[in-house]
């Protein structure tokens, strides 16, 4: 839902054109590894094996959240090498002593299971389209890293989405928008109309997450604010990571805002999407989410990601 921050955005970010520039042209030209290629230079699967390094992270997180494993060691393994050829799995760095969060919310508890299944399968199903180009995992961290972004963010020295109901609902806050922006940004230079539904499928899935975190997010901070201020601490330093010059605005955190529904009176209202002022969802190229992932990092490397992604995009 727009507010008075959505409503400054220049209208070249929801139009086609521009998604066209952001999801070819940049994707493919400027940001692989501070090496300039042509556009057609990528394939589909280079953009499906930069979505699946993000998947790893996300199952991996949903996975150690809701089971207290890593998805390569669920009841039914998800490999994270499915190509020995293209190199070996990382691993995942975790806080000494882990432990999966100890819910006390059933319907928190409830969608952090369905979503580690949901992620677990994106995954798989993502690995099935690249055969035997699905790269392996890269090596992840689930620990230094939360505590690196809560520095940035202003949050606080440590952060542990494993600790509690709240602070895992905080934790998935840092992901799910990220990863509507990442497909929604991608999808421009998908050239294969399967893998574009495909790909536009997944979006939806991730979109209806990250709904659903900010939905549990404002009824359990029950008009205290708190948790939607960590959600607005949160969307600043993502904006940042990903627009160092400022600007563009693309991502808006849990706030109540006056909108106008209509031409009619302005009404409150509690920024749920996280979207343009056309309720367009944002988008970000590849370069804007590995920013964001790696924590701005030059080399590409560190935060989620201590050595770099895996596959053409990293």
């Amino acid at each position: 839902m727009a507010n008075q921050e959505t409503k400054k955005l220049d209208e070249i970010i929801s139009s086609r054109r521009a998604m066209m520039t952001m999801g070819g042209a940049a994707l493919a030209g400027l940001f692989l590894t501070g090496v300039a290629k042509a556009q057609a230079a990528l394939t589909d699967n280079d953009i499906l094996n930069f979505a699946l390094n993000l998947e790893y992270l996300e199952a991996q997180f949903y996975s150690l959240a809701a089971f207290g494993v890593t998805i390569d060691k669920q009841p039914t393994p998800i490999p994270t090498a499915p190509n020995a050829s293209l190199g070996a799995a990382g691993t995942v760095t975790l806080k000494p002593g882990f432990a999966k969060v100890p819910f006390t919310n059933p319907p928190i508890s409830d969608y952090a299971t369905e979503t580690a299944i949901e992620e677990g399968k994106h995954v798989t199903f993502l690995q099935g389209a690249l055969g035997s180009a699905a790269v392996s995992m890269p090596n992840i961290d689930l620990y230094n890293s939360f505590n690196a972004l809560a520095m940035a963010a202003g949050i606080g020295p440590a952060f542990d989405p494993f600790d509690k109901d709240a602070d895992f609902l905080v934790g998935a806050y840092i992901f799910e928008d990220v990863g509507v922006t990442a497909y929604h940004g991608a999808a421009a230079a998908i050239s294969s109309t399967s893998v574009l539904g495909a790909a536009a499928g997944i979006l939806a899935v991730e979109a209806y997450h990250a709904g659903l975190i900010r939905t549990s997010i404002n009824q359990l901070d029950a008009g205290s604010g708190a948790l939607a201020g960590l959600t607005q601490k949160i969307s600043a330093t993502r904006a940042k990571l990903a627009n160092p010059s400022g600007t563009p605005v693309d991502d808006i955190g849990l706030t109540t805002a006056n909108v106008s529904l209509n031409g009619s009176a302005n009404l409150p209202a509690t920024t749920f999407v996280d979207a343009d002022a056309n309720s367009v969802a944002f988008a970000r190229t590849p370069a804007q989410i590995i920013q964001i992932v790696t924590g701005g990092s030059s080399a590409n490397k560190g935060v989620f990601f201590p050595d770099g992604l895996n596959g053409t995009i990293k």
